[in-house]
């Protein structure tokens, strides 16, 4: 029981302490970004990302759950030979896909930027992030292959990584522009996405290759690579399928939201910097305490997959009763918190009292944001992934609601109390499904 605990707590720990280091250089980076870009600036710069969930839906997500999944799987059952066998077949998956990907976006920029982001001048943004998109994939599966193992030194100093270089270079962009009589613009801030990927990718393959150098690993010589690849697709496919739809409905959201905007009244400058303060500053302020909560996330996939393939059904009740006693009380100190100086928050970091009033309205979610992240993954590591994309689904589903039944009206405060009864909904039902699991089981 101990050996089973003490990798959750340790690998969390880890993920806590540099996803903290990692929250804390990116809260900074989004205040650099809004001072330098501006509102309407990060607006553009967050309507790509729907588009990019969308590539890393469809060439990754569900591969990389599927390798942690079936690592974990074989380290339980004593066959860890395997598990490097398990990273070469996802990833080599996860590349192809992610190289047509590639092409597709960056061939078709102009036509996704005018009829579906509604934003011409997201066509050259979507060019320079397409390139994430094969550097993604490869840090990912590597990611994937250190959390089966529950081992998340190396994914988490990637993160680490990733993050210092990807503010880095934008950065130096900035200074150069400085020095040319230039402004910063939000191509600076993908570039740096980019490098950043890469950067993580290199870290992964350096992690990887000196594992190999320092010992050499036993070839399993009766490993069905045929066998397997068939049911990692079988597996990563309904995860991707689910990721890809949840994407492109929060790619309708994104462009859905601005367009409201403008039917409630505001011209096309004014709604794109509302978007981009909620979702660019109010939302960094919300989403900082979940660093805990993703990190406990990461974990539990791989923790309760392996306590599943061992048939420890008392092991896995244990650990969702743990899940909610952490995120329910931890949720409710930062809903305090905001509540009281978020006001104060948004407008010493951003300038911004539009900034401050979002905070205190999202402190609400709270409590429910940061258990449903951790519940989602207890669900994926129960094999449960159906259950999990229909509950996200019915919560996208009543936030579109929202933005075409009330912000047209209301204005920007529909779409915040659209938020509320997604986050409260979908919690509903994540505990009804895992309590199914139990009956089930």
């Amino acid at each position: 029981m101990k050996k089973q605990k003490h990798p959750l707590i340790a690998g969390t720990l880890i993920l806590t302490l540099t996803g903290l280091a990692s929250r804390i250089i990116g809260f900074f980076y989004k205040i650099f970004l809004s001072r330098t870009i501006g509102a309407e600036g990060i607006g553009i710069y967050q309507m790509i990302f729907p588009i990019y969930g969308v590539c890393y839906a469809f060439t990754t997500a569900g591969v990389e759950i599927a390798i942690s999944r079936f690592v974990s799987g074989e380290m339980a059952r004593g066959k860890k030979e395997r598990a490097r066998s398990i990273l070469w077949i996802g990833l080599s998956m996860s590349l192809a896909l992610s190289l047509f990907t590639t092409f597709l976006v960056y061939t078709n920029a102009d036509f996704l930027a005018t009829r579906l982001l509604h934003e011409a001048r997201c066509a050259g943004l979507l060019r320079i992030m397409s390139l994430t998109v094969p550097f993604g994939a490869c840090h990912s599966c590597i990611s994937g292959y250190y959390y089966g193992l529950q081992r998340t030194a190396v994914p988490a100093c990637a993160q680490l990584f990733e993050q210092l270089i990807r503010v880095t270079a934008v950065y130096i962009i900035y200074q150069i522009s400085l020095e040319q009589g230039s402004s910063l613009s939000p191509a600076a801030a993908v570039i740096g996405l980019v490098l950043g990927e890469f950067a993580s990718m290199l870290f992964g393959l350096f992690a990887i290759s000196s594992e190999s150098l320092r010992k050499t690993a036993k070839k399993s010589r009766d490993f069905p690579a045929r066998t397997y690849m068939r049911r990692m697709f079988l597996e990563a496919a309904p995860v991707s399928a689910n990721r890809v739809c949840m994407n492109l409905l929060g790619s309708a959201e994104a462009v859905l939201l601005p367009l409201t905007l403008q039917q409630y009244g505001l011209n096309v400058e004014r709604a794109l910097s509302v978007y981009g303060t909620l979702t660019g500053m109010a939302m960094a302020f919300i989403q900082f305490p979940s660093v805990l909560t993703n990190a406990v996330s990461v974990m539990l996939l791989s923790s309760v997959s392996e306590s599943q393939a061992a048939g420890n059904k008392n092991q896995i009740a244990r650990t969702i009763r743990k899940t909610i006693t952490l995120c329910l009380p931890l949720g409710i100190a930062c809903t305090c918190f905001f509540l009281l100086f978020g006001k104060t928050m948004g407008l010493f970091f951003f300038k911004s009292e539009m900034a401050g009033d979002f905070i205190i309205t999202l402190a609400w979610i709270c409590p429910f944001l940061y258990l449903n992240s951790t519940l989602h993954s207890i669900l994926n590591g129960l094999g449960r992934t159906a259950a999990g994309f229909i509950n996200n689904l019915i919560g996208i589903m009543i936030r579109i609601f929202f933005i075409l039944a009330c912000v047209p009206r209301v204005g920007i405060q529909g779409y915040l109390w659209g938020i509320l009864a997604n986050q409260l909904f979908v919690a509903f039902l994540n505990i009804n499904a895992l309590k199914e699991e139990r009956k089930l089981t």
